[in-house]
């Protein structure tokens, strides 16, 4: 029979998140006072000279911490909801508030019923099929690299609404004249915009990246040619793409296929310290963290010409 009184003081009831000039860390406080600390990567609250010391802060520091923080913020929630899912089989949300505004937050956490998606054949994924030299088909709508840029921030609006999630973010990029982005999941999809010689502006990039493990509900897949290019171990993506007769150019942590304007993206090595490696799924297996369609360099000046 299961120990209520042992489960009730392992369940979480306080997260305390704070940033430090040397980085940032939080606590979980279990319901029997026990605590529990995690490190965090992320830059300390105090502007660093090159010199090592610590100088008047930039005017967007301020600003750099607060992404910062909704970053960190959002990351263990994650943390907290899979592990309280592994031991308790339950779901932990968190209600932050601010005690002191961008650098140190408390948040109360409440439990529910597991997530459907974490249970295989529960809920179906979100597919996005990529279609060299077109640009990327979507379950109700096509993302075209003839699309105007309106219409391309329209369709991650409505899909943003369809998952529940936060509307579309917009940022700036080097090299693109407009960059917006939606959460699926726990994958992003993002679509980058160019400005033409007519000064029309339309898609030109198409991104997807999902992190391994459980990837939230519903989850991001991204397909070409019938291969799940984010779910299938690196290994063998590479491997069948190159059967199919891709040309594979390896430069760095990115597989490029330039006929067809596809990159794929090998994950970053610096996982959150005390965790798992973040590249490494439960199986041990690598797989690709991201991936970005644009339109190949032959048809792009044709469009350009156009």
């Amino acid at each position: 029979m299961r120990n209520e009184e042992a489960d009730g003081g392992r369940v979480p009831a306080r997260v305390l998140l704070r940033g430090e000039p040397d980085g940032w860390h939080c606590v979980v406080v279990t319901g029997s006072g026990a605590e529990r600390r995690w490190n965090l990567s992320g830059a300390g609250t105090g502007w660093q000279t090159r010199e090592g010391g610590f100088g008047p802060e930039p005017p967007w520091w301020r600003r750099r911490l607060c992404e910062t923080a909704d970053a960190l913020r959002e990351a263990v929630a994650e943390r907290l909801t899979d592990t309280t899912f592994r031991e308790l089989g339950a779901e932990a949300a968190i209600t932050w508030f601010a005690l002191e505004e961008p650098v140190e937050w408390e948040g109360l956490v409440t439990l529910h019923e597991p997530d459907p998606a974490r249970f295989p054949g529960r809920v179906p994924p979100f597919v996005i099929t990529l279609d060299p030299g077109r640009g990327a088909l979507l379950p109700d709508a096509d993302l075209l690299f003839s699309t105007l840029a309106p219409d391309a921030w329209a369709t991650l609006t409505a899909l943003a609404e369809r998952c529940g999630a936060p509307p579309p973010e917009s940022s700036f990029l080097c090299g693109w004249a407009g960059h917006r982005s939606v959460r699926v999941g726990r994958g992003r999809l993002a679509l980058s915009s160019e400005r033409g010689e007519d000064g029309t502006e339309r898609l030109a990039e198409i991104f997807g990246t999902r992190r391994p493990g459980w990837s939230g509900n519903p989850e991001l897949r991204l397909r070409l040619d019938g291969i799940d290019l984010l779910d299938e171990p690196a290994t063998d993506v590479v491997t069948l793409l190159s059967g199919l007769g891709h040309e594979i150019v390896r430069r760095g942590r990115t597989v490029r296929l330039p006929a067809i304007g596809l990159t794929l993206y090998e994950p970053e090595r610096d996982p959150v310290p005390g965790s798992p490696a973040a590249h490494a799924a439960a199986d041990g297996t690598e797989r690709f963290a991201g991936v970005a369609l644009r339109l190949p360099s032959a048809l792009a000046a044709v469009r350009t010409l156009a």
